[in-house]
């Protein structure tokens, strides 16, 4: 191989097909001149350490492991991001790094969209002008990273659409500093069309070039500024301390399932990687931190669904002496600067609210997507006596009959209300066995439909129905009959079905409120035991203590566009209060020391009033980047069978490894 001192040459060495070296060209160095090896481009600039810069550059050729066609290690600067230079005069000379996005061959013109995380910018090479720089872009292809060095100019067919449509940069230097090796499974900067068409899998597997793409690039950024924002509020506005609390704690009944961590040096024992931070924030208050906040992970092992991961992150807030009107103030404005710092939207304030009755009484659920209606309104005192016996018998069980109106009702086809219909299977996947319907005539007083349902129904009966729920001509009429729980479980989910299906959710809409006024408690059937329906350390109404099990929580949930986002209480301080609400749940005394001894002692020692709220942050940020699912706003999430398909975990570990934990693997146990 020829080896040329960089000090006196500039040495063009180029492979051939089977890449070994064909041609070598040399000529005298000037300042700025460059050193190139296969087709890259080493950028040696004039200075009184040009021999230090040659020596370098000899090195690495010395270090290429004897191929002369593999490529230096090279660390360039850049002078400026891609996608910034539409600001930049010009005439200037830009040196981008990034990686090529495009390639288009105009017969001899090659352009190039080069990609980094600030945007695009076109290259254009010019085979009269700079033969080795268009010799170099001749030969790149999708993802190759390269630096490139040259000089802006106007484009002649300008794009006004992008940040840097109106120039493009001039390729006079190209430096490729890393290929391809492989076929890449899906296009970085793909249609529409493309990106759907690819299996969510192959993205998760393949999830460090899912991320070049613009949009996740996008929403790491925007879940970065979400962050960055609440900092700045909580911190410089109002004084909260962020404290980190335990990743290894101990395990305790939170709902879930806790991920344990067996302890080498304790046998027997697991620590439990938490599911919130609630205890320790709680007593974050009684040590005095006052106002606390932690951007915390937290761990559930348990299913998954598009809005769940097993690990998550959480912004978790807490003050002491602040009553609930000021915390949910604060939080509001917290919101609202979020929303203003990310979205430019100033939020209409206060957030309205309904208590937990309302939001189960009008829209069958604690988390209202208040953006369209199809709100449920009670019609069993209606049809109590009537001739239908499916409303009739609900009612006489001690059950309820609600009914949906939808406007325009010849939208929603026959087919699609009855068995192995879509609507149906709506009702039918909440537990009901399917949903009741009838249409308002075009006389508007009378109604049409199934026979039992419409005869069932005597002449006062059909107008009382048609006149509570507002009734218009054609209008279709959905109702649902049994306990309140099925009911409300049924036309909720049927209710934002057709929301979803008819067009009538409007996407650019935010729509926040707060339920408040949350039962204390709820039953578990399948224990047959009250169980806390936030978390046993949430605070009764006090106006309600003399019937514990019947009281409501000071509980409050910020909910956006039908999803939780955020929920929080005031909090037990006193143990007599905290040992009353575990006798609710069944948790004895020596139960509740040997799981919370460490809180129950804290309560003693002086704790005072406090307070908090949790936001899940991805899902706020799901919903504020427009996407579907969390796992589009983690960089490295985990599938709905929590594995990752990226690195393989969880992942299979030594029978040594498990012995150090005082485990017997099942195999070995059996082979002994």
């Amino acid at each position: 191989a020829m080896r040329v001192t960089a000090r006196h040459l500039a040495l063009q060495l180029r492979p051939s097909r089977n890449n070994r070296i064909v041609a070598a060209r040399s000529a005298p160095l000037s300042p700025a001149r460059t050193f190139n090896i296969s087709c890259v481009q080493v950028n040696i600039k004039h200075s009184r350490s040009v021999a230090t810069r040659a020596a370098a550059v000899d090195a690495q050729m010395d270090g290429a492991d004897g191929k002369e066609s593999s490529l230096p290690m090279i660390w360039p600067a850049r002078s400026n991001g891609a996608g910034t230079v539409g600001g930049v005069e010009v005439g200037t000379e830009v040196t981008l790094c990034g990686w090529v996005d495009s390639y288009r061959n105009h017969g001899g013109v090659v352009f190039v969209d080069l990609r980094d995380h600030t945007g695009f910018c076109q290259v254009v090479s010019l085979p009269d002008d700079f033969k080795d720089a268009h010799e170099a872009v001749e030969k790149l292809r999708s993802e190759y990273v390269v630096a490139v060095t040259g000089t802006l100019r106007e484009r002649s067919n300008p794009n006004p659409k992008v940040a840097t449509g109106m120039v493009e940069l001039v390729a006079e230097k190209v430096v490729l500093l890393n290929t391809v090796a492989k076929s890449l499974p899906m296009k970085v900067s793909g249609t529409e069309e493309e990106n759907a068409a690819v299996a969510e899998e192959t993205r998760l597997k393949h999830r460090v070039l899912d991320l070049r793409r613009p949009k996740m690039a996008a929403n790491l950024r925007l879940r970065h500024k979400v962050v960055r924002t609440v900092r700045r509020f909580l911190e410089d506005k109002h004084g909260f301390v962020e404290v980190e609390t335990p990743i290894l704690a101990r395990p305790t009944p939170e709902g879930a399932r806790d991920y344990l961590v067996p302890s080498r040096l304790k046998a027997g024992a697991c620590f439990a990687l938490p599911q919130s931070p609630q205890l320790f924030k709680q007593m974050l208050m009684v040590a005095g931190v006052d106002r606390y906040y932690q951007v915390a992970r937290c761990f559930r092992d348990e299913d998954l669904r598009a809005d769940r991961q097993p690990e998550f992150t959480q912004l978790d807030l807490e003050m002491a002496f602040t009553p609930m009107e000021q915390l949910m103030q604060l939080n509001e404005e917290l919101v609202a600067e979020v929303f203003k710092a990310v979205k430019g939207v100033d939020l209409p304030r206060p957030f309205p609210r309904l208590t937990y009755a309302q939001a189960m009484d009008k829209y069958g659920s604690d988390k209202p997507d208040l953006r369209f209606g199809l709100e449920l309104v009670g019609v069993s005192d209606i049809v109590a006596d009537c001739g239908f016996a499916i409303f009739s018998g609900a009612v006489a069980a001690g059950g309820v009959v609600k009914a949906i109106r939808v406007p325009e009702g010849k939208r929603v086809s026959n087919a699609r209300l009855k068995p192995k219909g879509d609507v149906s299977g709506e009702a039918v996947a909440a537990g009901a066995r399917g949903v009741a319907f009838a249409r308002v005539a075009a006389d508007g007083a009378t109604l049409e439909g199934p026979a039992a349902l419409v005869s069932g129904l005597d002449e006062i009966q059909t107008e009382q129905l048609i006149g509570r729920l507002e009734c218009q001509p054609e209008d279709l009429l959905l109702f649902a009959a049994g306990s309140p729980e099925l009911v409300a479980k049924t036309l909720d989910r049927v209710r934002l079905f057709l929301g979803r299906s008819l067009g009538m959710i409007d996407e650019d809409q935010t729509a926040l409120l707060w339920v408040t006024d949350f039962p204390m408690f709820e039953w578990n059937a399948e224990e047959e035991r009250l169980e806390a329906l936030h978390h046993p350390f949430t605070a009764p109404n006090p106006a309600h203590m003399n019937d514990l099990k019947k009281a409501n929580a000071q509980a409050y949930d910020m909910v956006l566009n039908g999803v939780e986002i955020g929920g929080g209480s005031l909090r037990i301080y006193r143990s007599d209060v905290q040992q009353k609400v575990f006798d609710a749940i069944g948790l004895s005394q020596e139960e509740a020391k040997q799981k919370f001894g460490y809180l129950l002692d804290a309560f003693e020692i002086g704790a005072p009033p406090h307070g908090g709220i949790a936001f899940g942050l991805d899902r706020l940020v799901m919903l504020l980047a427009g996407e579907s699912s969390i796992r589009d706003v983690i960089a490295f999430p985990k599938t709905a069978g929590a594995t990752c398909l990226l690195t393989a975990a969880p992942g299979e570990v030594t029978v040594e490894q498990y012995r150090d934990l005082h485990i017997r693997a099942l195999d070995e146990e059996t082979s002994s």
